[in-house]
């Protein structure tokens, strides 16, 4: 089975990869009913990690864990320690998976090298993306990955349901 492998660091931006990890995770939408890419968690080590948002997040895996055959995809979320050394075997493991033909997605920080004026850039199976790119992320990993129905893609499809205004009284 291949699994969307996100790695988790503390003060990463919990927010950047919500849509991206729902969808893979769940399958709403994707072509093949019951189908779903799970989502793992990776540290650089077992201990729990704090996000930006205050989510305290203990990784399922360590980078060593990771194995390329069983990678759809990695992705990489902005924060604010990546500059701490015990970052670098991701770094090195993201080549490994992207020699092996895994996608591999980052957003913000770890994409700035990258950094283009564009919305999103794709280069090969690299996808990198600014902060306020987390849609435009999802959508080009569920594109490489051709996991959606055709339905998906049409606009109306994903809609809000319409509430109800609620009322309080005294």
């Amino acid at each position: 089975m291949k699994h969307a492998y996100v790695y988790v660091l503390d003060a990463l931006a919990d927010w950047e990869l919500g849509h991206v990890t729902a969808e893979l995770n769940s399958g709403q939408y994707f072509k093949r009913p019951g189908g779903r890419v799970p989502v793992r968690t990776v540290g650089a080590s077992g201990e729990p990690v704090v996000t930006k948002g205050g989510f305290t997040i203990v990784p399922d895996l360590t980078v060593e864990d990771i194995r390329p055959e069983t990678c759809a995809v990695l992705l990489l979320p902005g924060a604010d320690t990546w500059q701490d050394p015990r970052h670098r075997p991701i770094l090195a493991k993201t080549a490994e998976l992207l020699d092996s033909g895994c996608l591999v997605a980052a957003i913000c920080g770890r994409g700035a090298s990258f950094y283009r004026d564009e919305p999103v850039v794709v280069d090969g199976r690299l996808i990198t993306t600014g902060s306020a790119g987390a849609l435009l992320l999802a959508r080009e990993v569920m594109r490489r990955l051709d996991v959606m129905s055709g339905e998906a893609w049409k606009p109306g499809t994903i809609t809000t349901a319409r509430v109800r205004p609620l009322i309080f009284t005294r």
